[in-house]
């Protein structure tokens, strides 16, 4: 008979801001002896700036290229740029004692969401296949944050249940929705799918139906400045950030260190080059870019998922639920405007044997 599903915590500790590391290589020798019968895990975590990359993009991107996608990224949201979610003193959701520690994190909650990662994935448990565990904001003020992981090894998933979901929207063409806002009851269906199931330990899979254009989900803070004025502005100009502080630099050439004034003068030719391809761009697009004339479409140049997944789990003894991170909220991302200003979500329930 097999074995119940195995559930562990790991706790992370980034050596730098930027890192990438396979989380298996933190284990514990008494973990990986636990895990090891089992022949699937599913890796989770409670962050919105540190997450994965699923199979199917690092497939895409091929072994060699996820430092260079990383990295462009990073090129794409340079930190300091100008965020609004980084102008704490309007930030309405803190208050003073959460003002004076509040990391100014903008660039990667916009990395985070354009580079498609994910809280939530699983993974064939192979020795020879990595899994990737991306952190974009693991040190503040010197200081290493720490990353609270799960991993549960299992042996098969089984669909236990599926509805479809109906999300209004506002009628903008750009516009980005909390699914757990509670005026749209979509936390209590998805609460109440869960319990009808009676699934221990499963996983829930929300994918935009079949013929949803223009728009895709992410798991991530819904904060006011970061999702109403720089999500948007990037989902009008995906290099709305990047080109901002290279502007900024060749309007100040006195305050910039001479090396630094030659990396913003070329830092738009150096990621096409060396990163743009790997988000589906090619070089012919160099000299608009620079000009700053046409905007790319974003679905071009983000990896943006039509798909996210909630892991289940009992929380506190409590009965088997979705699990969030404090700050994590499914959010239904759009760039042009829905028919009848409606969107559809499929919604799966497996449960993990």
């Amino acid at each position: 008979m097999a074995a119940n599903p195995l559930d562990l915590s790991l706790e992370l500790s980034a050596r730098s801001r930027f890192e990438i590391v396979d989380p298996r290589t933190r284990f514990s020798p008494a973990h990986a002896d636990a895990l090891a019968s089992y022949p699937r895990c599913l890796y989770w975590s409670a962050h919105t700036t540190a997450g994965f990359l699923d199979r199917s993009l690092m497939a895409s991107l091929g072994a060699g290229d996820i430092s260079t996608y990383i990295e462009t990224l990073r090129r794409l949201f340079p930190e300091g740029a100008g965020y609004a979610h980084d102008r704490l003193e309007r930030r309405r959701d803190l208050d003073a004692a959460q003002r004076a520690v509040e990391p100014r994190n903008g660039d990667s909650h916009l990395a985070f969401i354009a580079g498609g990662l994910q809280p939530c994935v699983t993974h064939p448990n192979r020795a020879d296949e990595p899994v990737c565990f991306v952190d974009l904001d693991g040190v503040n003020e010197g200081r290493a944050r720490r990353r609270q992981t799960r991993v549960i090894g299992f042996h098969r998933e089984i669909v236990a249940a599926q509805t479809r979901l109906r999300v209004p929207l506002s009628g903008h063409p750009i516009d980005s929705v909390n699914l757990k806002h509670r005026a749209l009851g979509l936390s209590g269906q998805l609460a109440e799918l869960v319990a009808k199931a009676d699934v221990e330990k499963g996983r829930l899979h929300i994918a935009l139906a079949h013929g949803e254009r223009d728009a895709a989900l992410t798991i991530n803070e819904f904060e006011t400045l970061l999702m109403k004025y720089d999500l948007a502005a990037v989902l009008r100009n995906p290099f709305r950030f990047m080109a901002e502080e290279t502007r900024q630099a060749l309007a100040n050439p006195r305050a910039v260190p001479g090396k630094a004034l030659g990396y913003a003068r070329y830092d738009l030719v150096r990621v096409i080059n060396t990163g743009l391809n790997a988000l589906g761009l090619r070089g012919s697009l160099l000299e608009r870019i620079l000009a700053a004339t046409v905007a790319v479409p974003v679905s071009r140049v983000f990896r943006v998922r039509r798909s996210i997944s909630l892991l289940v789990a009992g929380t506190d003894g409590g009965r088997p639920a979705p699990v969030e991170g404090v700050y994590q909220s499914p959010i239904l991302i759009q760039w042009r405007r829905a028919a009848r200003d409606v969107r559809e979500l499929d919604v799966t329930l497996y449960r993990l044997e």
